[in-house]
């Protein structure tokens, strides 16, 4: 597969790409916000509402970027600063057309006002990764100034007034949100998933932290599967993986689940990320494209328009929560290859280098597009392979982040010093590396 090509390719150029890939995706964040209120676009999609989810990313960004000199420390204050005044001062009830409601906020918002859309949901995780940037913005804007000192005071209240005993509707666990035509959600957060952030910063809390029986509600029934070769604690798409690790470093920590195992969530993520890789090289539903290098495969768009459309004897999917085993369509998305780094360089570094050289249809202003299907068999030119055209904040926030984790850990070190991180894993009963010997168990 070009290994000798790749191997010169990275021993020359590996600071040029990633240089190139971090500031290409950064810039996604200055050209899709909004600069009245700091609210950033899901997407690249015509009209596309604000995820606030990729206003979490952004705010987490404005610290890197800052430190790389993409934009000064003044403009990553100002920008901070407007977008936590926004949702500090934003319209709260438990009316349909609010912003938000018991510290929570809806999942999408019109970007010029802020109101809901889309009657979508008051989001628990979608708010969690947005209180990740805001508290990553406090632990960055430590100077004593004005400015930095509105930041950690907006930053403490807006952590401070969200009411995760209210989202857990009685039980144990917590839902996945509510709405105000049907109340809460029927669906929760238990099993391993994207959500250990909710709980570690819902842990954390001072003013409502959940018990730690959430924690271990949450955590029964995670299921550890042995697949192509490797034994980890199973979820099939690649981002439930990463996600949390955005922030929290945990190399070394374990908790009453990973500890028995001898291993940490860190090193769970490697063996998961491995097993895609030995996937694509079996490649049991003979996909084309899938290799050595070509692999991934995450929650993502897809080729289909909007149903799922049936080719022959396949079945392709629109947006889909894909993993492996299944679901898997043929669709791969080299975001998440990127977003491996940190944990699997030595086989995210050659095969992001294969599909820049291989794909040159992948690359456009913000870095690689977020997916793609080689084996979709139609396309609007006629050629065979489907590429998506479009961007979201929830690929190019996470490539950004685990980069800068990469090449200097500077996410990790700033959440580490983190109380309502520290509170957090305690109180789970995580221990040991950084964290030290005693837990709050």
């Amino acid at each position: 597969m070009e290994k000798r090509w790749l191997d010169d390719h990275l021993r020359g150029d590996q600071t040029d790409l990633l240089d190139t890939l971090q500031r290409a995706s950064f810039q996604y964040f200055l050209d899709h916000t909004n600069s009245e209120n700091g609210l950033v676009a899901d997407s690249t999609w015509k009209d596309s509402p604000c995820s606030i989810a990729a206003v979490g990313f952004a705010l987490a960004c404005y610290p890197v970027a800052a430190e790389r000199g993409w934009i000064s420390r003044t403009e990553a204050l100002e920008r901070t600063l407007v977008t936590l005044r926004f949702f500090m001062n934003s319209a709260q009830g438990p009316e349909a057309n609010q912003t938000g409601y018991q510290g929570f906020f809806y999942h999408f918002l019109n970007m010029r006002n802020g109101q809901r859309v889309w009657e979508c949901e008051l989001s628990t995780i979608d708010t969690t990764i947005l209180l990740a940037g805001i508290l990553t913005g406090a632990q960055y804007f430590n100077q004593n100034n004005a400015g930095e000192t509105e930041v950690n005071r907006l930053a403490e209240q807006l952590n401070q007034r969200v009411d995760w005993n209210w989202a857990r509707n009685h039980e144990w666990t917590v839902t996945h949100g509510w709405k105000p035509e049907t109340g809460f959600l029927p669906y929760r957060w238990a099993g391993y998933d994207e959500a250990m952030l909710l709980y570690i910063f819902g842990l954390g809390s001072l003013t409502s932290p959940l018990p730690k029986e959430s924690y271990r509600a949450y955590t029964a029934n995670f299921q550890w599967k042995s697949l192509y070769g490797y034994t980890f604690l199973y979820a099939g798409p690649l981002f439930i993986h990463h996600f949390p690790q955005v922030w929290v470093d945990l190399r070394g920590v374990q908790d009453a689940i990973t500890q028995p195992a001898g291993i940490d969530y860190f090193e769970n993520t490697r063996r998961a990320i491995y097993a895609h890789q030995q996937y694509a090289i079996d490649n049991p539903r003979q996909f084309t494209g899938y290799n050595e290098f070509g692999w991934g495969i995450t929650a993502s768009e897809g080729p289909a328009k909007d149903a799922p459309q049936t080719i022959g004897d396949r079945i392709f999917y629109n947006y889909l929560a894909r993993g492996i085993p299944e679901p898997d369509d043929g669709t791969l998305s080299p975001w998440t290859v990127i977003t491996s780094l940190p944990f699997t360089p030595e086989i995210a570094l050659p095969s992001i280098a294969y599909y820049q050289k291989t794909y040159p249809q992948l690359i456009g202003p913000y870095g690689m597009m977020c997916s793609m299907n080689p084996s979709f068999p139609g396309s609007a030119s006629g050629q065979p392979g489907w590429f998506s055209g479009n961007y979201y904040g929830l690929n190019e926030g996470p490539v950004v982040l685990m980069i800068e984790n990469y090449r200097t850990g500077f996410i990790w070190n700033l959440m580490r010093a983190n109380p309502a991180v520290q509170r957090g894993l305690r109180r789970a009963g995580f221990a040991g590396g950084w964290l030290g010997k005693e837990s709050q168990e």
